[in-house]
């Protein structure tokens, strides 16, 4: 039986797991805390913030699977929960022969384009935050590590328990009309459907490119996503705003190399996931 270790167990990664048990495969989950519910994989209560927390991992997983949620979107936060604990990670397989590969959750947030323009996995990153150059940190990390791993990066997820765009629709909020402000979504279900895609494919040995960039298939002006929403809800659309746009970001994301792999979305665009 193959094993993977999923390291973090929220939502997305819950879902991951009981995917993937059901498919067969032998699932251990590492949580900082117990998780609330019942499930059919194993969980182990370890803090991959400290590298003696993590000392007793076994050794023998195919694929290490990292989709870690932050509580908090600070340098600080990021720093400790995606550079140094993925090297403490690292650190510890790099001790055996045998390390697995690596699924990393990443996000669009390392792009600092901000003029509407069309981003690929070949487009510089020079992410303007500093959660985003975290996440680029931690990257550059995997590929030192081993050009086995593989890097997915999320744009905006919503979907169940994250609907501050239909929140913000229903408080008919001011919103950037001119020029167009982009935004960039993919549905939580989405998330697990494509981390369950492709880590099937590194596990039937698939020659993957090193990133994906996972989006659907509709970036679109954050003004027609808040009125169509609007729309379909019954709210008075927003008032239109007209400014510079002086967003850090500002991009439009495209998913061509993860279709061109297989990947078929369940959520194309936000008109099928709102609705």
């Amino acid at each position: 039986m193959t094993n993977i270790l999923l390291i973090g167990c929220g939502d997305i990664g819950l879902a991951l797991a009981n995917a993937l048990a059901a498919r067969g495969y032998r699932v251990t989950a590492v949580k900082r805390s117990p998780l609330k519910v019942p499930v059919d994989f194993s969980v182990l209560l370890a803090d991959i913030c400290r590298p003696a927390s993590i000392q007793r991992l076994p050794t023998d997983f195919r694929l290490v699977i990292y989709v870690v949620a932050p509580d908090q979107r600070d340098d600080e936060t990021y720093r400790a929960l995606y550079y140094a604990a993925v090297d403490n990670v690292l650190q510890h397989f790099a001790r055996f022969d045998r390390k697995p590969k690596w699924l990393f959750v990443s996000s669009t947030s390392v792009y600092g384009q901000n003029h509407g323009e069309w981003v690929d996995e070949k487009s510089p990153a020079q992410p303007a935050s500093a959660t985003g150059r975290c996440l680029l940190a931690a990257e550059n990390l995997l590929y030192q590590d081993s050009d086995k791993h593989c890097v997915v990066r999320f744009s905006g997820i919503y979907g169940p328990g994250r609907n501050r765009l239909a929140h913000r629709a229903a408080g008919a909020d001011a919103v950037q009309y001119q020029p167009a402000y982009f935004s960039n979504r993919i549905h939580r279900d989405d998330c697990v459907g494509v981390l369950l895609f492709l880590s099937e494919k590194l596990l039937a040995g698939d020659l993957l490119q090193s990133c994906y960039l996972a989006s659907d298939d509709e970036p679109a002006p954050i003004w027609d996503v808040l009125c169509w929403i609007a729309d379909l809800n019954g709210y008075p659309r927003p008032q239109a705003l007209e400014l510079a746009v002086g967003s850090a970001q500002n991009k439009r994301c495209s998913n061509r190399r993860l279709r061109e792999l297989g990947y078929r979305f369940l959520y194309p665009s936000y008109k099928d996931g709102y609705r």
